[in-house]
């Protein structure tokens, strides 16, 4: 074999040899890098172990979007049977409370949120005016329906948000009229409009799994048969005040050595307009797999006067978050 034909086939074997030590099947390579830029050089901490994390590029104003990735000892079935015990998966210190809808919800799966002023104070919800997102229908009937200067105002308009709570999520899932603007604030917010502008912006989802996209769009009416679905509330710290939110989780395998795990936000009582997540699951060799996680949210804080240095703190945030819930759960599997 002449010098130069040596040497190219020598460069190939190496690449083979490289690719088939990766495991990871080859579209999905394609995504890491070309989708979610991942780097050479972040691939090759994380083929030794180490968490690797970075922004993304985004086009539209109070958007932010973080990607992140580590290599997990353990076989990715146990990643999720741990997410689909969400109430132990997702505790900590940040999450005060949690629980997980039934199939069809109850009002008694909200039996442990509890509803203080903190989260909702009838004296200060007004049209254009209130500390939750709520459209204006529902603050007109509250203010119709609860005397805000009775001694019971506080109780009646917890059992009030947890009634307004379980209807929205029953209309969810059932393909019903559901809550469609928010009008707490001096602006709308139509959360069904953001999610349509942070899935477009995510094509990665749709390459990975034809119709997934679809699916979180235009759940129940459009799903994917194979896919297992199931909705968490949680009550959880950040800024000023906690937020209650309701998330949509739904997994499914692509094939054997790759399976995906969505997150969509379908309410939040504060701070999100929208929110989107993917954690791809991919066998990476003998029971390691490669966790990666692509998170794509919408806020209005985010916009308008000082909204720079409150993406780059609010990102910063995201970024080592995502480092630290990574590595809490490669040291969950792994122990």
């Amino acid at each position: 074999m002449r010098p130069r034909r040596a040497a190219i086939a020598l460069a190939f074997c190496a690449v083979a040899a490289a690719a088939q030590e990766a495991g990871v099947e080859h579209d999905v390579r394609t995504v890491l890098t070309a989708r979610l830029g991942f780097s050479n050089g972040e691939l090759n901490e994380l083929s030794r172990g180490q968490t690797v994390k970075h922004g993304l590029q985004t086009r539209t104003p109070g958007e932010i979007a973080v990607a992140g990735a580590v290599r997990i000892r353990a076989p990715k079935s146990a990643f999720f049977a741990r997410v689909r015990d969400i109430e132990r998966f997702k505790s900590g210190e940040g999450v005060l409370q949690i629980g997980r809808f039934s199939s069809p919800p109850v009002l008694e799966d909200l039996a442990a949120l509890t509803i203080d002023k903190d989260d909702f104070d009838p004296r200060s919800c007004r049209v254009g005016d209130c500390g939750v997102r709520l459209p204006a229908s529902a603050i007109e009937r509250l203010r119709r329906e609860i005397d805000v200067n009775a001694p019971d105002a506080q109780s009646r308009a917890a059992a009030f948000f947890k009634q307004i709570l379980l209807d929205d999520v029953s209309a969810y899932l059932t393909g019903t009229e559901r809550m469609t603007q928010y009008d707490d604030g001096s602006r709308p917010i139509r959360p069904g409009d953001e999610l349509d502008g942070i899935l477009a912006a995510m094509p990665e989802i749709g390459v990975l799994m034809p119709g997934l996209p679809d699916h979180l769009r235009r759940f129940p009416s459009v799903r994917l048969p194979e896919a297992e679905d199931f909705l968490y509330w949680s009550k959880e710290k950040f800024g000023i005040a906690p937020f209650i939110t309701v998330t949509h989780v739904t997994i499914v395998c692509r094939s054997a050595a790759t399976c995906l795990m969505t997150t969509r936000d379908v309410y939040s009582s504060r701070y999100l307009d929208a929110s989107v997540a993917l954690a791809i699951a991919a066998d990476s060799g003998p029971e390691t797999f490669d966790l990666v996680y692509d998170n794509r949210s919408r806020a209005s804080a985010l916009k308008g006067g000082l909204a720079a240095i409150r993406r780059m703190v609010t990102e910063r945030r995201a970024r080592g978050a995502l480092e630290e819930n990574l590595t809490t759960i490669k040291k969950l599997l792994e122990s």
